[in-house]
């Protein structure tokens, strides 16, 4: 049975300590014996002995199939895989002469993708002359952080890096 792919634990021959403290597969101690002793107690239960804490001393064994116990790692795993979600930065840009209704476009998409759970940046440039009036932008993204307060929180103030103000808002916790 020693040829399943082994990762993490050394399994049956490979464990080359004296003794072993020994757990059955229903979980009993069956205390201190030698390797050998060990190995062939799982032997007559046609089951594997696994080294599941080399460092302890003496080192602690576990008789258990260890084919169905991999499996049910694997699945497990796949499971808190599937669980997880990846958080984006989406970002929204808009210029601080921007139209009341493509104003409210920007807006409605910033609220899906903090309802979404996604970071999100939004970002003014500043071309030309506009850079002499940034308080219009700042006002611009303070207006909308104060609309998308709902579902999210402002991360950072409006902060001017060259000719884009930008700042960040995180949706908040369900």
């Amino acid at each position: 049975m020693s040829d399943i792919a082994n990762l993490d634990h050394l399994i049956n021959d490979e464990i080359d300590a004296l003794e072993v403290r020994l757990i059955s597969d229903e979980g009993e101690q069956l205390g201190i014996m030698s390797a050998e002793a060990a190995q062939k107690i799982a032997d007559e239960r046609e089951m594997d002995l696994v080294l599941i804490s080399p460092n302890a001393k003496p080192p602690v064994c576990k008789i258990m199939d260890y084919g169905k116990y991999r499996f049910e790692q694997a699945k497990r795993e796949k499971e808190a895989k599937k669980n997880q979600r990846v958080i984006e930065v989406k970002e929204i840009r808009m210029s601080p002469g921007i139209g009341e209704n493509d104003f409210n476009t920007k807006l409605r998409n910033g609220q899906k993708f903090l309802a979404d759970g996604d970071r999100l940046k939004v970002t003014i440039r500043f071309r030309g002359r506009e850079m002499a009036h940034t308080n219009i932008g700042e006002q611009l993204l303070k207006d909308f952080a104060a609309k998308c307060s709902d579902v999210g929180t402002m991360d950072k103030n409006p902060k001017l890096e060259g000719r884009n103000m930008s700042m960040f808002l995180s949706p908040k916790a369900k």
